[in-house]
């Protein structure tokens, strides 16, 4: 009868053995796989523009070319589009900037005792889950139908997501350095200032590039409802559609998305230059 000798393994044996596999770094740069889906989309816009559309009802939507041809490249739509984008960019940050400081304030306001997050909170989800378009009309008949009513429409729908991001970051301190801070008399302010308010800075900065989009958005439908005054985005996309101008209702709302991109790459690149590398979200 043989016996079997146990032995424990060396320590590279075991270090072979419970090694976790390495994450293998993609060889295909970063911009590839969105330049494929990118083209894909365009093969598809170019196969429903000449197949599936005949000639009468190719405005609906017309090839991508036919866009810069027929409105991008022309000088005095380009010119157009141009002003309107930078009037609803100023609405939209006017509204973005509001939206943050009462956010902001909101949300500390909450995080200081349980019986006013009990008592605001509500209100929040509740602006939230109101239809911003059934308040339009009552917007307008309260504060005119110019720039005022528009900068309430974009604070409306931005507001939200300062709110609940900013309230999330102060509640998820460490409960040890809360107690830490506890233990060395801090005052509340203090705790706010010191502990609280540093931990918080990534999610609001989440929650600024939420609401950078939401307030172009707001901008958009308020400047679509409200014509009076000089017209952003939203009214020109308006008047394109009501005279059947497909290539320049494309382009407007192309410019519309790249101001909304634009808006949202500015406030993440404000939050990693905040911020710094101290905070790691995620193991990339």
């Amino acid at each position: 009868m043989t016996t079997t000798v146990w032995a424990p393994k060396t320590e590279v044996e075991t270090k072979s053995i419970v090694k976790p596999a390495a994450r293998r770094k993609s060889r295909v740069p970063s911009f590839v796989p969105p330049l494929i889906v990118a083209t894909a989309v365009l093969a598809v816009w170019y196969l429903v523009s000449y197949v599936f559309l005949d000639q009468t009802r190719r405005f609906l939507l017309p090839p991508p070319h036919e866009i810069f041809t027929g409105a991008i490249f022309v000088p005095d739509i380009l010119a157009d589009i141009g002003l309107a984008s930078l009037r609803t960019t100023i609405v939209a940050l006017i509204g973005l900037l509001i939206a943050i400081v009462l956010g902001v304030a909101w949300a500390v306001a909450m995080s200081q005792a349980r019986w006013l997050e009990t008592s605001l909170f509500p209100y929040a989800v509740i602006l939230q889950c109101i239809p911003i378009l059934a308040l339009v009309p009552l917007i307008g008949f309260w504060f005119g139908f110019e720039y005022p009513a528009r900068v309430i429409v974009c604070v409306m729908i931005a507001l939200f997501p300062m709110v609940s991001n900013t309230l999330f970051g102060i509640q998820s301190v460490d409960p040890g350095q809360r107690e830490l801070f506890r233990l060395h008399g801090a005052a509340r302010w203090t705790v706010l200032r010191k502990l609280e308010f540093p931990n918080a800075l990534p999610a609001i900065f989440a929650g600024m590039r939420i609401s950078a989009g939401l307030a172009v958005v707001g901008a958009i439908v308020g400047d679509f409802f409200f014509r009076r005054g000089e017209p952003g985005l939203g009214a020109l996309i308006s008047n394109y559609q009501a005279q059947i101008q497909s290539e320049e209702l494309f382009a407007a709302i192309i410019a519309a998305s790249l101001l909304g991109i634009v808006i949202f790459a500015a406030f993440g690149w404000l939050s990693r230059a905040v911020v710094g590398t101290w905070y790691e979200s995620s193991d990339r």
